[in-house]
């Protein structure tokens, strides 16, 4: 189906691509117009701007935005929208706050356009990988455009159902519609807050390994650990074995001290917003909480935690953190 993508960053250009490899007509568009050209060279249909990517639609016209979130999208879904008309159907593939998804939709519903917020994980490597989406919105918004989603997710990835899963359903191929406007990002902001607890977990383990010759320990009680080989062992038959650990396995193995890191963790709101909607359900959070705090202190103070946390940012999302701070 043809489909425009707004955004041609680290994610979007890829998406397209994505897409297009699976016989999909992209209409790109980007503030930098040399990105554009990329992407016409590989098959798109090139928008200097978004009215004429609207007029190089044929409705009911469709298209992802994959941009930054707060002012960036919140702009480029009303200039969007400006040039939309009825059921044609927007998509917020960015990592917008399910509030604000809520009120777009309603804001959008008047002039009956429909508004899709889609969490998307998958980083730099979803090009080949494919993209864990997760769906918010319309029923049958989302239905029309189950084309589109089924060519981004990862597919099975050769993983089976779960034993005792009888039921089927696309959440097997790496998609699902999980429920009205801003249930997708909803979904998409724990499973955020759950990665800063997991790495925040290895990152701890791996600093806890690399000072076992260090502090006040007895000397029979001092180890020098090879932490390369020991992230390659866990990567094998161990249970917490995880895409995460195959990010930190690499950058240790291409550099153990992590010298190119400094250290200094930026939070991207997510982690934030998971605190806050546990605080709204009086839900307990304790590794999750604990987990957005010390990326907080990461900015004063630098430990080798915080190193494998870059490392693991960089790793699955291209995050270049500062390296000067």
């Amino acid at each position: 189906m043809q489909i425009a993508m707004v955004g041609l960053g680290r994610m979007g250009a890829n998406m397209a691509r994505r897409l297009m490899r699976d016989g999909h007509a992209c209409v790109v568009y980007d503030r930098n117009p040399d990105t554009v050209a990329q992407l016409v060279a590989d098959g798109a249909t090139g928008a200097a701007s978004l009215k004429e990517l609207a007029e190089k639609l044929a409705p009911p016209r469709a298209a992802w935005i994959m941009v930054p979130a707060g002012d960036v999208t919140e702009n480029t879904v009303a200039e969007l929208a400006a040039c939309f008309a009825a059921d044609d159907v927007i998509v917020d593939g960015g990592n917008s706050n399910f509030k604000d998804d809520i009120r777009r939709a309603k804001i959008l519903a008047a002039r009956g356009i429909h508004y899709l917020d889609a969490g998307t994980s998958g980083g730099v490597w979803g090009l080949e990988r494919g993209y864990c989406l997760m769906v918010g919105g319309d029923a049958a918004a989302a239905k029309r455009l189950e084309p589109v989603f089924r060519t981004l997710a990862p597919g099975d990835s050769g993983i089976p159902p779960s034993p005792g899963r009888t039921n089927g359903g696309s959440a097997e191929q790496g998609w699902l519609h999980c429920g009205p406007s801003g249930a997708g990002h909803f979904v998409k902001m724990i499973h955020n807050g759950i990665e800063y607890g997991l790495m925040q977990a290895y990152a701890e383990g791996f600093d806890i390994l690399r000072n076992a010759n260090a502090g006040t320990l007895p000397a029979d009680q001092r180890y020098e650990l090879n932490l390369a080989d020991i992230a390659e062992l866990w990567r094998r038959g161990s249970v917490v074995t995880s895409w995460l650990l195959d990010l930190s396995a690499d950058a240790l193995a291409r550099n153990p001290d992590l010298s190119d890191y400094s250290g200094f963790v930026q939070d991207s709101g997510e982690g934030r917003w998971t605190v806050q909607a546990a605080l709204d359900e009086a839900v307990p959070a304790d590794v999750l909480t604990a987990a957005l705090y010390t990326r907080f202190r990461s900015r004063q103070e630098h430990t080798f935690a915080e190193k494998v946390l870059s490392a693991m940012r960089k790793g699955f999302g291209g995050h270049i953190e500062p390296v000067d701070k």
